[in-house]
């Protein structure tokens, strides 16, 4: 048999999975397909520093691995092939790993919507849910913007807003008259009320029930990394 040209010599699923989908910037234009179908214009909108030919290498290997395909109905569109999807819980794995190490925000990184999406399905916790009422969230991270309905243990939620990719906008879950709420925050402000570290009553609610942020925070929470030893003092206080 042939050797792979960029292989890691290893017969191993953890070297083959990132032979596949380990280059720079693969994983994320995984992550944004996992929101559906885009253009090669929506990709580079969403990741604004990926050079040009680096996306459209990326997506041909995608491609040529088996975990992208050409959308035949729209002009230029993407999405992921059934093999591709199986990522979902690898991804989302990779999303609540990162958010529970994510630190403060550099000065020029942004949240995408799609990279909104993905990280309340990353927090999303459905037994929590299951004993809140259905409710609609409206939220809005910087420029990004998304709608999640949480309706028992399930959610659906999609970009929105003038910029995002255009999509069918959940449905008011069943039995959510009036259970629904709108806010604003800054991305470490959501960092930390999804770690659990802000009071919701601090965080002005743009529309709906008071109790909606606190819900929020109830229904979607990752737990924050402990720092580390000598972080904290411990490595250097055994060492002295």
């Amino acid at each position: 048999m042939a050797a792979r040209a960029r292989g890691f010599g290893q017969y191993s699923g953890v070297a083959r999975a990132i032979e596949r989908v380990g280059e720079r910037w693969a994983l994320l234009i995984v992550r944004d397909l996992l929101v559906g179908p885009r253009r090669y214009g929506d990709l580079k909108a969403s990741l604004p520093r990926i050079p040009t030919n680096i996306l459209a290498d990326r997506l041909r290997e995608l491609q040529e691995s088996g975990v992208v395909r050409r959308v035949p109905t729209v002009r230029g569109g993407y999405e992921l092939t059934p093999l591709g999807r199986e990522l979902e819980p690898v991804v989302l794995a990779l999303e609540r790993w990162g958010w529970s190490v994510l630190g403060d925000p550099g000065e020029e990184e942004r949240v995408s919507h799609e990279a909104l999406a993905v990280a309340l399905r990353s927090a999303f916790r459905p037994e929590a849910a299951a004993s809140e009422p259905a409710t609609e969230y409206v939220l809005h991270v910087g420029p990004a913007s998304v709608a999640a309905v949480v309706d028992g243990p399930t959610l659906d939620v999609v970009p929105i807003g003038p910029d995002a990719v255009p999509q069918p906008r959940p449905s008011e879950p069943a039995g959510a008259a009036g259970a629904s709420v709108e806010f604003a925050l800054e991305p470490s402000q959501l960092r930390d009320l999804i770690a659990g570290r802000a009071d919701a009553a601090t965080v002005p609610v743009l529309a709906g029930d008071d109790d909606g942020v606190a819900r929020f925070a109830r229904t979607f929470h990752i737990e924050p990394a402990d720092p580390p030893d000598d972080a904290a003092g411990g490595l250097g206080a055994s060492a002295a």
